[in-house]
């Protein structure tokens, strides 16, 4: 297992992340999965034995049961995992029991410390954007949480590049708490944060974070263009995160090929592809089951080859859109050769 710096922080997570979306199983969850404690117990303990120092859940995971059981499972090892949650979602029928006003996440962040049954977060992160709530109002109180040491640091999820940029820009002039990392959805079917997503990024030293990076198992091995459906699979009952299924399984068939000549699954070849992307932090992978589990934790060990590299690129490349092809045309002779 490798270990890579969080944004600007001096942390050092593990390449691979456990996500906890199986854990609990309760309401829409349940088509994720619906682990309860002793099946938590055996992942999370398989998961350190192979170096993974990185978890990650949300207080809106089965209505909280993902945190409380993940908190039971880490029990006498906090100290020695780096502990991520996220607040935005709904968590009851009120108004106010939703979004990013400074009410809603002191309000949050004391339930998701009690669940997990520890004093402070290592990465609180908003959960998406709040069309509702000024940016200002909420990175004001994130930073009031960082101050009370509640919250080491914080992130973000499933925000566009302007929305990260402004709340930086803001957290900069004011000099308080910014985003030091963004969760967002990467993966071979879905390569759209490429645009604007990763060149901000970069920009801003953030470290990037991904989730459903087998696209809602679409990226599994168990679907190709002869077997669209899988019985009793989640995309089954919960077809996210959408993809252009046409151009999937051109996808899937190249993957297949260099999944034979290395000998391992398609999911191993889609996380190994992931892992190759300097932008790329941390993978969260999501398992129900042990042996899901460690053929994922085997994904670090496939090293891919120029030419690998490239029939992957090639199929699963992104349509040219503007302004991008026209920024790359006029900047094609700027730098003096």
């Amino acid at each position: 297992m490798q270990y890579k710096l969080l944004g600007r922080t001096g942390l050092f997570v593990s390449e691979l992340c456990l996500g906890t979306m199986t854990f609990g199983g309760g309401g829409v969850w349940q088509a994720i999965g619906s682990l309860g404690q002793p099946e938590v117990n055996n992942l999370v303990d398989r998961a350190i034995e192979a170096g993974i120092n990185f978890f990650d859940t949300a207080n809106v995971y089965s209505a909280g049961e993902s945190e409380r059981l993940l908190g039971e499972a880490l029990k006498g090892r906090r100290q020695d995992v780096v502990l991520a949650t996220k607040v935005r979602g709904r968590v009851g029928p009120g108004p106010n029991q939703i979004g990013l006003s400074r009410g809603h996440i002191m309000q949050q962040i004391d339930g998701s410390l009690k669940r997990l049954q520890t004093d402070y977060i290592d990465l609180y992160q908003i959960h998406g954007f709040d069309i509702v709530t000024p940016i200002e109002e909420t990175m004001r109180a994130l930073d009031d949480l960082v101050k009370a040491g509640k919250v080491r640091y914080i992130g973000c999820s499933n925000l566009a590049a302007w929305q990260i940029l402004k709340a930086n820009g803001f957290s900069d002039k004011q000099n308080t708490a910014r985003f030091e990392t963004l969760q967002a959805y990467y993966s071979l079917a879905g390569r759209e944060l490429e645009r604007e997503l990763i060149p901000a990024l970069t920009d801003q030293q953030m470290g990037l974070l991904v989730w459903s990076p087998l696209a809602g198992g679409f990226l599994s091995g168990r679907y190709t263009r002869e077997n669209q459906t899988v019985e009793g699979s989640r995309r089954t009952e919960f077809d996210f995160p959408p993809v252009n299924k046409d151009k999937g399984f051109d996808i899937i068939a190249v993957l297949q090929e260099i999944g034979q000549a290395h000998d391992v699954s398609v999911a191993r070849i889609a996380l190994a592809w992931l892992l190759h992307q300097q932008a790329v932090t941390s993978v969260i992978i999501g398992a129900k089951t042990l042996d899901q589990l460690n053929d994922n934790l085997q994904a670090p060990e496939i090293k891919l080859s120029a030419d690998e590299l490239e029939r992957i690129d090639k199929v699963s490349a992104l349509a040219p859109e503007y302004p991008g092809w026209m920024i790359a045309r006029q900047n094609n002779d700027r730098v003096p050769r």
